[in-house]
């Protein structure tokens, strides 16, 4: 919790991250003051790239946005479904009890290396564990771009009893890909977390069989990043199911939920995502449709990547799993776009791996067809040498679209 109350009326910070060791010696220290509660709330963001303005940098967070007792450390920057930039305000309470639980669930504190812009809610949490456990994190250089060689150097360099790493799935991939030392490093990592987008089945397999503890994790920036480990929520994280109509979306609770929004023009905003039940609990509703088998969370896909098609709702991510075991396909994308005799059709972009031939249309659609039914079966087929990418490594479903509508 914070040394000091932090002081009423503190001014949101906007602090540009360095893709690589500068960020110990900028963002670091910036985001320590903020979290002890004697400095401002930071709103990281690119180097490259000026802070957004529509989250007013500069200017006071207002009431309902900070509290003197737990103040607003971070104001991470996310886009809602309009793209408009939105400020999900992170209070130290929250950081920390993420912080707390992660440890726990993982055997123990341990040095931690950033693989990860640190803008991002994953670079973010990977620097406040680091500061809860007095260690310096190591670093990955990023501004050429993420390389097996580069994760390798920095790997290298982290010593400590216990090592921990988080990862996305693209370098996940490219680090098995490439072999040496980059996969030597990361198999001697005591837990690699890999989130930001779906894991397959098939990856994990590689991954297993390579030596690598993969932890996969689900969350998002509204819940101080990943809060299910495995399936299973962490300690004092509460996961249930909607209601009426909207008994497959997931929503999530506990201490490591957001305050809101930065609406940036003095306003605190939910968006309508935050929603408190009868008693008296709040709870985050994600864009996910899920399934609980106990307490282990399924997740099948976002509820906004639906693909209606011909009348039947396709979840792109249940289509993803079934190409991901296809023999030769490394990577997988589903999305949809307008069809004039479907309403909208399915279109599957591959990237093939390593050496082997390019899929066929025909096969993709019977294998598709014979584990979720003809109307999940890809109508066209995009082969690719690498999937386009958004954000933190996210499969980019909106580039792909476009790429089939010109196609």
């Amino acid at each position: 919790m914070p040394d000091a109350p932090a002081a009423p009326g503190r001014r949101l910070r906007a602090v540009p991250v360095e893709p690589g060791p500068g960020v110990l010696t900028t963002f670091l220290p910036t985001l320590r003051a903020a979290l002890n509660g004697s400095g401002d709330p930071v709103l990281p963001h690119a180097a490259d790239r000026p802070a957004p303005p529509a989250l007013a940098p500069g200017e006071p967070l207002a009431q309902g946005e900070d509290d003197e007792h737990d103040p607003t450390v971070v104001v991470v920057a996310t886009s809602g479904s309009s793209g408009a930039p939105k400020g999900v305000l992170l209070a130290a309470s929250a950081l920390l009890a993420s912080a707390s639980a992660t440890h726990d669930r993982l055997g123990g504190p341990g040095r931690w290396l950033l693989a990860l812009p640190a803008q991002h809610v994953a670079g973010v949490q990977v620097l406040v564990r680091s500061l809860v456990t007095g260690t310096e994190p190591g670093v990955v250089d990023l501004a050429g771009g993420f390389t097996p060689a580069g994760f390798a150097a920095a790997a290298s360099a982290l010593v400590g009893v216990r090592r921990y790493t988080a990862l996305v799935p693209t370098q996940l991939v490219r680090l098995l890909d490439a072999g040496g030392d980059g996969r030597r490093e990361l198999a001697r990592f005591d837990a690699v977390l890999v989130g930001g987008a779906g894991t397959p089945p098939s990856l994990l397999e590689r991954a297993a069989a390579a030596g690598v503890r993969v932890v996969t994790t689900y969350g998002a920036s509204e819940t101080s990043g990943g809060c299910v480990y495995d399936g299973v929520p962490l300690d004092g994280v509460r996961v249930r199911l909607g209601d009426g109509p909207d008994t497959s979306r997931v929503l999530l609770g506990g201490p490591t939920l957001a305050r809101g929004y930065r609406a940036g023009d003095g306003r605190i905003i939910d968006d309508g995502a935050f929603v408190t039940d009868d008693a008296g609990n709040r709870w985050w509703r994600t864009a996910d449709a899920g399934r609980l088998d106990g307490e282990r969370l399924e997740v099948l896909g976002r509820l906004d990547d639906a693909v209606l098609t011909g009348g039947v709702t396709v979840l792109p991510a249940a289509v993803e799993t079934v190409l991901l075991r296809l023999p030769g396909i490394a990577e997988a994308v589903v999305t949809g776009v307008d069809d004039p005799e479907w309403g909208r059709r399915v279109v599957a972009a591959v990237v093939p791996a390593a050496g082997a031939p390019a899929p066929v249309l025909a096969d993709v659609r019977d294998r598709v067809a014979a584990e979720l039914g003809p109307h999940a079966a890809p109508r066209q087929l995009l082969v690719l040498d690498a999937l386009p990418l958004v954000g933190v490594g996210k499969p980019d479903r909106a580039a792909v679209a476009r790429l089939a509508a010109d196609g």
